[in-house]
């Protein structure tokens, strides 16, 4: 069953004029900042490793999360163990060294995926502004994240930001057995919120997951762009290139006014 931190049973909002009555945000490179943490901790992994330097910081980072995208694509994240990623963590690094032109072995490559990953948990971070953002949302209506991954790294990572009595709905892949972008994932955050797909909006990064994967069901997305990305197809989507200020990000959000005082809970 979808992880809820809080009962919402006093948290079922029914707003009119287009209001959304939940708002569902996406987690990683949303509201946790994976793409700059995971840059910084290449930065060091390169620093250690010279072999790696043939390829530019830049190169690198964007190379790495291109073999973690085709890596998601091919393996997902529904049921497998923290071994097994383990394991495939150093296979993007492995990969990424025959990149740099370096015939990488086993061995290596479980040490540089072992540096990377203390780096990556020692330089980790929010999307500046998100953390904000969604205390803002929660005092009127109920937020929700809908997110690939294992649960227990999402739970994490959620503490981690402080956003644990913040959230309402914490829908993760592993717990749901679908991934983003089905529309079993998105189906199960709208019984937890117990919304209609109209009622509700998706806040994501991601162009496929989180903008088309939120279209199939029927809800309304947001597509986050910081990093000005050009659009992959030419559906019309509400867009936003940043969460600071607050404000306008609400008003893309048409969320009304917000309350006085936050909610009975």
């Amino acid at each position: 069953m979808p992880f809820c931190p809080r009962a919402p049973s006093d948290r079922v909002v029914r707003s009119s004029s287009g209001e959304p009555s939940v708002v569902f945000f996406d987690m990683d490179d949303t509201i946790f900042d994976h793409s700059l943490t995971s840059r910084a901790a290449l930065e060091v992994v390169r620093r250690r490793e010279p072999r790696l330097a043939t390829l530019s910081l830049d190169r690198l980072w964007r190379t790495y999360l291109d073999h973690l995208s085709a890596a998601d694509l091919t393996l997902g994240s529904v049921g497998h163990s923290p071994a097994f990623y383990a394991r495939a963590r150093a296979a993007r690094f492995r990969a990424l060294a025959r990149d740099a032109g370096w015939n990488c072995s086993a061995a290596e490559a479980r040490d540089l995926s072992t540096l990377y990953r203390k780096e990556y948990l020692r330089r980790r971070r929010a999307v500046p502004g998100a953390v904000s953002l969604v205390r803002r949302v929660a005092r009127s209506r109920p937020v929700g994240i809908v997110t690939n991954n294992q649960v227990a790294e999402q739970e994490e990572k959620l503490a981690f930001l402080g956003l644990t009595r913040s959230v309402d709905y914490l829908i993760i892949s592993e717990a749901v057995g679908a991934e983003k972008p089905s529309r079993e994932i998105f189906h199960a955050a709208l019984r937890a919120a117990r919304a209609r797909p109209h009622e509700a909006v998706m806040v994501g990064d991601s162009w496929t997951n989180d903008v088309l994967g939120a279209r199939g069901a029927g809800i309304r997305p947001v597509w986050f762009n910081r990093f000005g990305r050009p659009r992959p197809t030419r559906h019309r989507v509400a867009e936003v290139t940043s969460f600071r200020p607050a404000p306008p990000v609400e008003r893309v959000l048409r969320l009304g006014p917000r309350r006085s005082a936050p909610p009975t809970r």
